[in-house]
């Protein structure tokens, strides 16, 4: 989750100009033990720099200098905080907006591990079967071993039309996988949306980008027209989706909410403690929800899975979640570049507080894939002797069975969906199981 931060950005900068330059008067005369510790340490530094600067064998840049101690600084924090030279800051900036080049994948540091989170559907990434968990051993044949993740980030990015060689270690096999990826250009739609069945629907969020909400509601608002006696349920489907922008989770979760709290950022600072509540409604949505997550579902998806699971808005189906409980803040910088800070914590209505630990379904159901592994793969459907294939039979002269109509594309479409995904497949019966169980209480 990003959020940006510009108040303090010249200050920032002030400050570490101040330090390195051998400081003010009152950097030296502090009586706190504190700062005291702190001008001793950059001194240290600096009288580093200096002798690297003299005595290196060859003549050094003072900018890659500082910007390594700087990535090394931030890197002793945790797999989020990095620093952004101006080029990967314009890049993040570009990212957020839902469109650039590259493969389609998103990545942190695990274990100190590149790790893939999640492919965003339909890119290269996901269309060569790159999957959450895999580790990224090296990018182009270079090895991914201390690289930060913005420098992994510029690497698999690139013009259109362009490739870029990946080594993946997957859990399970006994050697890394090689996969040659053509980059495209990654147009994010966060939002997709079909009719499973007569008055049940399903909208997928791939990606936290800014306008989703407002895509969203278009997609309600087509499933809505498309089901004119109303929505009974709907399928949220967040698996598989990395995160991205806090401010569009919230309203994501406000959609669905008629007040109360949806989230809740604490840090050590009274500025990094916020509360973003729901707004109450006039008309609102009361469909029942079933919100499918998996283990690539993180950052921005858990604040929207936990918010409805807390308000018992929604049952949460699927796989544990990734975990990802932290709240980056962009803080610009005065040369063009920026650091991206871990400065909170978030936590569900409840108080639950996601970092590593993930949000738990309330029913777990796993993904089977269709294929060679499926225990089904290869067996016909057991057949069964019928009352019409029993010679002499009766028909009924007067049979009430309507005739059913032919399927529209868009019905055989979903049809096909459901029955190659058991997640969908599970979530549509239980909200069919609901309105069923509904009906017979209210006779």
């Amino acid at each position: 989750m990003l959020k940006n931060f510009r108040p303090i950005a010249l200050l920032t900068a002030t400050v570490l100009f101040f330090f390195l330059s051998g400081g003010p008067a009152w950097a030296k005369t502090a009586d706190s033990s504190e700062n005291q510790d702190t001008y001793h340490y950059l001194k240290l530094f600096s009288d580093v720099m200096s002798i690297v600067q003299d005595n290196y064998v060859r003549k050094t840049d003072q900018k890659k200098l500082i910007y390594g101690a700087i990535n090394g600084m931030l890197r002793e924090l945790d797999p989020h905080s990095s620093f952004l030279t101006p080029t990967e800051y314009k890049e993040l900036q570009i990212e957020t907006k839902g469109k650039f080049g590259g493969v389609g994948i998103e990545i942190t540091i695990k274990k100190n591990i590149l790790t893939v989170v999640a492919p965003l559907a339909g890119t290269p990434a996901d269309l060569a079967g790159i999957k959450a968990n895999d580790e990224i051993l090296k990018i182009d044949n270079e090895s991914t071993q201390g690289m930060t993740l913005m420098h992994a980030v510029q690497k698999m990015r690139g013009p259109k039309g362009s490739t870029v060689d990946l080594t993946i270690y997957r859990k399970g096999l006994t050697k890394p996988l090689s996969f040659k990826l053509t980059r495209a250009m990654i147009a994010i739609k966060s939002v997709k949306s079909m009719t499973l069945a007569p008055g049940f629907g399903y909208v997928k969020i791939s990606s936290f980008e800014s306008g989703t909400a407002k895509d969203l509601k278009k997609a309600i608002a087509k499933l809505q027209a498309e089901n004119p006696s109303g929505l009974k349920g709907l399928v949220l489907d967040l698996r598989n989706n990395p995160g991205g922008l806090l401010d569009q989770a919230v309203e994501v979760s406000d959609e669905f909410l008629n007040g109360g709290l949806i989230v809740y950022t604490g840090g050590r600072l009274p500025d990094q403690k916020m509360r973003f509540e729901a707004h109450k409604k006039a008309n609102p949505l009361t469909f029942p929800m079933v919100v499918l997550v998996n283990g690539g579902s993180a950052s921005a998806s858990e604040i929207v899975s936990g918010a409805l699971q807390d308000h018992k808005r929604a049952i949460i189906m699927g796989t544990q979640t990734f975990g990802k409980g932290s709240v980056q803040t962009v803080i610009p910088l005065n040369d063009g570049s920026a650091l991206r800070l871990t400065t909170s914590l978030y936590y569900t209505p409840s108080g639950r507080s996601i970092q590593a630990e993930g949000i738990t379904p309330d029913i777990v159901v796993h993904r089977i894939v269709p294929g060679a592994n499926s225990p089904n793969c290869g067996k016909a459907s057991p057949s069964y002797i019928r009352e019409k294939d029993l010679p002499h039979h009766f028909k009924d002269q007067n049979p009430t069975v309507a005739k059913q109509p032919k399927p529209t594309a868009a019905q055989s479409e979903a049809t096909k969906f459901i029955e190659g995904d058991n997640q969908v497949s599970r979530a549509l019966d239980l909200l069919k199981g609901y309105q069923i169980f509904a009906q017979t209480q209210s006779k």
